[in-house]
């Protein structure tokens, strides 16, 4: 067990990352940089605001100045920064990836090429430059020839919000526009740069896949993997998934449709053959391996990859994970799963959870996901805890004279946990109806598409139309 352990990030799912780690036997510190206040008044939790998440220097001095045993890079942003790759050069142990094998969230169209020479299975694409406009759009008229509609996600990170599910070719012209206006635009810091002469990707183009999607994340050490209990996101701003594309309102574990068993059957067909994919390339991942899933009449497909734990998902993963999961993450780092996999059992895919389930409701500023208000007053947060749910800060800040005032798009996870998701959600509900502020955001109907099929392991899923994050 690591005792001292150093988190990088300050949002909801750091939070629920601290909160967790900090509970665990032999934890003496969790510093969490930045963090935030209201992150650093977890138990056995410190906030570091004054290093940059984002300086692969500063992460590395704030190591060690702490003799952190451990470094755990929450956001993607770091990653693409080399955070990890300074720590490793370091010699101070780190769960995250480098920024060569980050590359399988940071471009999708590597993502694609990762894929297809592994032999995972994604939906149809293909990737154009800023200078192929026009074969775009010759491709996406050739998808939508089906009327089935397509998919276009811009390449690079966009926080969940890159993407566009196009129900026709009209929808699909006008996202691709809009991406390469983007792209043709020069960078005021490199006036020189012709961007119509990059080769680098800007854009993807898929065929649209059609069924539920979710979640399944891997603790990788490069090669060997474990398997965390699935879960279920909520991209979509309003509810029965109206409205624009978010980094996710909401999030539910377990996956009826999706149960925590199947896990062995998709690391043995997704996240192992990228592994070794990437290893092969000469990048081995040692980190969160999230793979987005979209579950069609054919078996589940691979969506898009990630390289970090999902936001909310791991605010209702990680109240389910009944063991500690600070060593998993060292011996992960360090290289060498085996010995936490031989003393779950050999033939033992995912880590152990407690029985019942959990379900994440994202509180989101009035704005967002455009330009969320700053500034409202939150009220109710001591009462959300005291009726059982926790509550994980994002875009919070502090108040001089006490309590926490909204300074970002999704402001607030409040989790409700129980022994299946019906009791879950009406935990999470009541929770989250304590807390209150001007123009907030959030979704109603977190869950109830497993809860209305049931909530039985197996039940047939509706058919939805897919959209990665």
């Amino acid at each position: 067990m690591p005792t001292r352990i150093l988190i990088v990030g300050s949002g909801a799912r750091e939070h629920a990352l601290a909160w967790k780690l900090a509970a665990e036997p032999g934890v003496n510190l969790v510093a969490v940089a930045p963090g935030s206040v209201a992150i650093g008044r977890e138990h056995r939790v410190r906030s570091l605001p004054a290093v940059d998440p984002l300086d692969p220097r500063a992460v590395v001095d704030a190591a060690r100045v702490l003799s952190a045993e451990l470094v755990v890079v929450g956001p993607e942003a770091p990653l693409e920064a080399g955070v990890a790759d300074a720590l490793a050069a370091a010699g101070i142990p780190v769960f995250g990836p480098s920024r060569a094998a980050a590359r399988i969230e940071t471009s999708k169209a590597f993502c694609h090429e990762v894929a297809a020479a592994a032999g995972v299975r994604m939906a149809r694409a293909k990737a154009f430059a800023a200078g192929a406009s026009e074969d775009a759009f010759t491709f996406a008229e050739t998808l939508a020839a089906d009327g089935h509609g397509l998919v276009i996600k811009a390449d690079g990170l966009a926080a969940g919000k890159g993407v566009a599910v196009c129900d026709g070719l009209a929808d699909a012209e006008a996202a691709l526009a809009a991406i390469f206006e983007r792209a043709a635009a020069r960078d005021p810091r490199d006036p020189g740069h012709d961007p119509s002469a990059d080769p680098s990707p800007v854009v993807v183009v898929e065929e649209r896949l059609f069924g539920r999607e979710a979640s399944v994340i891997a603790i990788s050490d490069g090669r060997s993997a474990l398997a965390l209990p699935a879960a279920r996101d909520h991209k979509r701003l309003a509810d029965e998934d109206r409205g624009p594309n978010t980094g996710g309102m909401g999030a539910y574990s377990p996956v009826p449709d999706l149960p925590d068993s199947a896990g062995a059957d998709l690391l043995a067909t997704i996240h192992r053959p990228l592994l070794a994919e990437l290893e092969r390339r000469g990048w081995p991942f040692r980190g969160f391996l999230y793979a987005g899933l979209i579950l069609t009449s054919g078996g589940p497909v691979l969506l898009e990859c990630n390289a970090r734990l999902g936001d909310p998902e791991a605010q209702a993963i990680l109240p389910r994970l009944s063991g500690p999961l600070g060593p998993v993450l060292l011996a992960a780092a360090q290289g060498d799963l085996g010995p936490v996999i031989r003393a779950l059992g050999a033939d033992v895919a995912a880590l152990p959870t407690f029985p019942g389930a959990a379900i994440g409701i994202v509180l989101a500023a009035e704005g967002y996901p455009r330009v969320p208000r700053r500034g409202d007053r939150i009220a109710g947060l001591a009462e959300a805890a005291a009726l059982g749910g926790l509550v994980f800060h994002a875009g919070t800040i502090a108040r001089d004279e006490g309590g926490f005032t909204t300074n970002g798009g999704r402001v607030l996870t409040v989790v409700g946990r129980g022994a299946d998701l019906a009791e879950a959600r009406e935990a999470a509900e009541r929770a989250a109806d304590a807390v209150t502020w001007p123009g907030a955001q959030r979704r109603r109907d977190i869950g109830l598409d497993a809860i209305a099929d049931g909530a039985v392991v197996g039940a047939p899923a509706r058919t939805t139309a897919g959209a990665a994050s």
